[in-house]
């Protein structure tokens, strides 16, 4: 294909040359002549990695070259990628300014060149920013409707600094978030003979992606980090934790605990990142990734209660107690929380939990519910049936199959889904439908 890459940084020169030597035609643009000059010259503008070989053997062959008109590129292209910078503002916003006005002289470029080209943002952009500024200025320039008159798509990048070249042609994934089939036909070409699997998405998901890659990256590095120096601390060796660590597949370094759910909770996960914390703290080492998790625990649950609150609705059903489920063990349970909670706003409260009989707690478990939730004999219910009948908004918390069955559909009562249900896709549509965090 013809294809201009717009910004000649790390994403776009890495992106014009491995594009240019899969066999497309590109032209890259940007506003810094010396960028341009560079490539043209069949130089590197960028550091990285079997960059600069590759720059000089495309511009050879004449499969790239570079210009500072974007009128002129895009004339003469059929698809652009849009690869310009998207920094922080001093207050920790997103600076939308460049891809606002590279997409004003793109939408300029498209009225005057006519027919179907298909614009591709490979910036990171949070999600909403596609859809709700850049068509809309796009629309407005080209005098038509995205996905009817010009294609649109976003294409985040996953190249890491360093290794870019390698991350292009041996990618972990490529996303595609397409305004309409066409538009993700044309980016699904593009990377024709690109291995991984090819995720083609709403183009928000799409956008949000990113963010979720590289938030969980920070994460893991800070986790890490203060592991360590807690390790430290304590004279334990954190490089022979971490191998026993990572040498986990089955929980640890998996999808386990990483769908959104409700709030964990049980004997061991509270009381063990208590336990670190302290210790932490007692060595003077400041951990505040650790130190935030139970809080941030806690205000996951306290979204339950808000969603509660914002129906005005009084009698409560809630599915589920115990803290995981086919137990009855509830200590620390999240669901024991949530009933407290509701139960101290004064909510008329009934709660179902199979596995949950108050004759047959004994023991912890008896002394734990004794002391946080003391009217549960009040609260309980037998049947599925008696908490629908009394509810107008019923809070679930368990995928047992008999309460799935008896879960009515059109919104009366009204759903709090706390265990993303196995048809919360479906009723997403539905009135009276509220998901957690989905």
């Amino acid at each position: 294909m013809r294809v201009s890459v717009l910004g000649l940084g790390y994403v776009g020169c890495v992106t014009a040359a491995c594009l240019a030597e899969m066999g497309h035609e590109v032209i890259g643009v940007d506003v810094n002549r010396a960028k341009v000059d560079l490539i043209n010259a069949g130089r590197a503008p960028v550091v990285e990695e079997r960059i600069g070989e590759l720059v000089a053997e495309v511009v050879r062959t004449g499969a790239l070259r570079a210009t500072c008109d974007v009128r002129e590129a895009l004339l003469a292209g059929e698809v652009t990628l849009v690869c310009v910078g998207t920094p922080s503002e001093p207050n920790g916003s997103l600076c939308t300014t460049y891809l606002e006005r590279v997409t004003e002289e793109i939408g300029a470029a498209l009225a005057e060149r006519g027919g179907r080209q298909t614009v591709v943002f490979r910036s990171t952009m949070l999600p909403g920013t596609c859809l709700n500024l850049l068509v809309p200025i796009l629309e407005k320039h080209v005098g038509g409707t995205a996905g009817v008159d010009f294609g649109v798509a976003v294409n985040p990048e996953f190249l890491r600094e360093g290794t870019s070249v390698q991350d292009f042609f041996d990618p972990p994934k490529t996303v595609i978030g397409e305004i309409d089939r066409a538009s993700g036909d044309v980016v699904a070409a593009l990377y024709d003979g690109v291995p991984g699997e090819v995720f083609r998405v709403p183009v928000a998901t799409a956008e949000a992606i990113k963010y979720a890659d590289n938030a969980f990256h920070g994460l893991k590095i800070g986790f890490a980090n203060e592991l360590g120096a807690v390790c430290q601390a304590l004279g334990v060796d954190s490089h022979q934790v971490m191998d026993v660590f990572l040498a986990d597949r089955k929980l640890n370094i998996s999808p386990a605990y990483l769908r959104p759910g409700f709030a964990f909770g049980g004997s061991c996960l509270p009381k063990d990142l208590r336990s670190l914390v302290h210790a932490a703290h007692r060595a003077d080492v400041s951990v505040p990734i650790l130190a935030h998790i139970l809080p941030s625990n806690s205000d996951h649950l306290q979204r339950a209660v808000d969603l509660v609150e914002r129906t005005g609705k009084r009698r409560v059903g809630l599915f589920g107690l115990s803290f995981k489920p086919g137990t009855d063990d509830l200590r620390e349970s999240p669901l024991v929380e949530l009933a407290e909670r509701l139960f101290g706003k004064g909510y008329d409260l009934r709660i179902h939990d199979a596995n949950v009989s108050l004759s047959r707690l004994v023991g912890a478990n008896r002394a734990y519910i004794e002391g946080r939730l003391p009217h549960l004999a009040q609260l309980l219910a037998d049947t599925v049936e008696e908490v629908l009948e009394h509810a107008e908004v019923c809070l679930v918390g368990t995928r047992d199959p008999a309460v799935l069955e008896a879960l009515p559909q059109g919104g009366v009562p009204l759903l709090v889904d706390l265990v993303h249900l196995p048809d919360a896709a479906a009723r997403r549509a539905e009135p009276g439908y509220l998901g957690l965090a989905w």
